[in-house]
């Protein structure tokens, strides 16, 4: 079997560069930088001061043509690097360092405006041209070139117009620009990514100044930013925690101001201490999903029976009051039941024990007994879950063996389909197309080879309605089709969903204001929190006050 050397930050990135926010296709929206501060945090800004906020990793590097993003990159390098559009509260994209972006009518051409007056760090103007680099860097490297497989090329129409010719349509492109592959960095930069690996430049609100791998990198204010009046604060130190329970005991102790965290013990546990801290959980599409992934494509889950037989087994609700203090959602396919996108109905099988033992019996009747091997990374918590599981299906009447596995190995064995089962997380883009390449049977290869699609699923109907969404700007168009990618998900099981992980927070204390609590340049307010298991947020209009 082969094995490649990708990583789980690998996998963080390119499921964040494919995660695009879908909006009414409309023309040209140009827009003028607003500098309004938050009204939502109850709070006038305070300036200046120094922020110590709490990481669970550190960044493979800075640079976002060649570098591995995680949410953590994110939260890093997004302080130094802008991207050309950002996403509002309601899910729209908006422009940032675009001016606008219009598509022509069948939305398989795209034109990209540059907002005019604003500079690099280093003095290097934003312009076309500088835009048309960075983007012809993202398709022609290894790491993000997937995200722009349907591009066909990018052309400089004037000094500040960039056009993007694509092979099809695309309705929810401009949303890809809102991710790593739309980050933009100077000519210097491209020219020298060793360089802007270590110390990265960008248009955005903070400097780099200091960062010591595995510890901490240190950011301060940049008195150039282009967006008046911002940042608040003066200083921000990102310290590097992986452990969170050590997280939680530093942020308790005072050690930082703020952390994320997806432990729902840390969401009972500072909840209930409301005036010293404040909570912000993830909602709706950024939420992911917690499943057990079966390989279709292998013995024993080729067998459609198998799969139903072993999602009857699964109690979801008893998951949820064991594991996750009783906080999270059962979860019947990826997205939630307060998603846009969310279609109820469908034949997910709900708990049914004495169906899953018939479903068994009639499989082992034909092909002999039944077990299977299902692979986890080896942490406490989730080889929690993982046991829980297997006494389930035990008392169906199917044996699992636990395998562990480093969670670089555990992904290196999704992509090529050297399992049978595994524990996973996924499904937290902003717009059901950022699913595409993970449920498309073009991208589902044989067992041995390099698949995006790691269930390895191939079902026609599933991935005519997602070409149906991705090529239609046409709103009750796309949730059919999307209810119909639920349905067929609900039918075939390649995924044993169990539950909804709105577990994902940031908790601060109450000094620290206007976390999740931002203006867009056009005034409008952001989308509160992205990525996940742990989520980010801007940084430019955070601040903090008296203790």
């Amino acid at each position: 079997m082969r094995r490649l050397t990708f990583s789980t930050a690998w996998l963080a990135s390119l499921t964040l560069a494919l995660t695009p926010v879908l909006a009414a296709c409309s023309g040209e929206r140009p827009t003028a930088p607003s500098d309004k501060a938050p009204a939502a945090t109850g709070a006038s800004p305070v300036r200046g001061g120094r922020l110590v906020y709490g990481l669970s990793a550190d960044a493979a590097g800075f640079n976002p043509v060649t570098d591995q993003f995680a949410t953590t990159s994110y939260s890093m390098a997004g302080t130094i690097i802008e991207t050309l559009v950002g996403v509002d509260a309601d899910g729209d994209w908006k422009p940032v360092l675009a001016r606008s972006l219009t598509p022509n009518t069948n939305a398989d051409e795209w034109t990209i405006k540059v907002r005019p007056g604003i500079t690099f760090s280093t003095g290097e103007p934003l312009d076309g041209r500088t835009v048309k680099a960075n983007l012809d860097a993202q398709k022609a490297s290894p790491l993000t070139s997937t995200a722009l497989t349907p591009v066909d090329s990018f052309e400089l129409i004037d000094p500040m117009t960039v056009k993007v010719k694509l092979k099809g349509p695309w309705v929810a492109y401009p949303y890809h620009l809102a991710t790593q592959i739309g980050m933009m960095i100077p000519p210097s930069a491209l020219a020298d990514p060793k360089a802007a690996s270590r110390k990265p430049v960008g248009t955005g609100p903070f400097l780099f100044k200091e960062h010591t791998p595995g510890s901490r990198m240190v950011v301060t204010r940049n008195p150039g930013y282009w967006r008046k009046g911002l940042p608040y604060l003066d200083e921000v130190e990102f310290r590097i925690l992986p452990d969170s329970q050590t997280r939680a005991q530093t942020l308790e102790a005072g050690g930082i101001d703020a952390m994320g965290t997806s432990r729902d013990d840390d969401i009972t546990k500072f909840g209930a201490l409301k005036d010293a801290y404040t909570i912000r959980r993830t909602t709706g599409m950024a939420v992911p999903e917690y499943m057990f992934m079966l390989n279709t494509a292998a013995p024993p889950f080729d067998d459609l029976r198998l799969r139903r037989a072993l999602a009857y087994a699964t109690d979801r609700k008893a998951v949820i009051s064991t594991l996750r203090g009783g906080l999270t959602e059962e979860a019947d396919g990826p997205w939630s039941k307060d998603s846009r996108w969310y279609a109820p109905g469908g034949d997910y099988p709900a708990y049914d024990l004495a169906k899953a033992k018939a479903l068994i019996s009639e499989v082992e009747a034909e092909k002999g007994e039944i077990t299977f091997e299902v692979i986890t990374p080896p942490d406490p918590n989730t080889m929690q879950g993982i046991e829980l599981a297997q006494d389930m299906w035990r008392k169906a009447g199917v044996e699992a063996r636990i395998k562990q596995v480093d969670q670089a190995d555990l992904v290196n064995r999704a992509v090529t389909g050297d399992f049978q089962a595994t524990v996973w997380t996924q499904f937290s883009a902003p717009d059901p197309d950022g699913e595409y390449v993970w449920m498309h049977q073009n991208y589902a290869m044989p067992v041995g080879s390099i698949s995006l699609n790691f269930s390895r699923l191939k079902d026609s109907r599933l991935s005519q309605a997602l070409d149906s969404g991705r090529s239609n700007p046409q709103d009750d168009v796309r949730k059919d089709a999307y209810a119909t990618v639920q349905q067929r998900l609900r039918e075939l099981v390649p995924y044993v969903f169990v539950d909804h992980l709105n577990t994902g927070a940031v908790i601060a204390k109450t000094k620290v204001g206007g976390i999740g609590d931002y203006l867009l340049p056009d005034g409008e307010a952001g989308v509160p929190l992205t990525g996940a298991p742990i989520p980010s947020h801007p940084f430019s209009q955070v601040w903090i006050g008296n203790p």
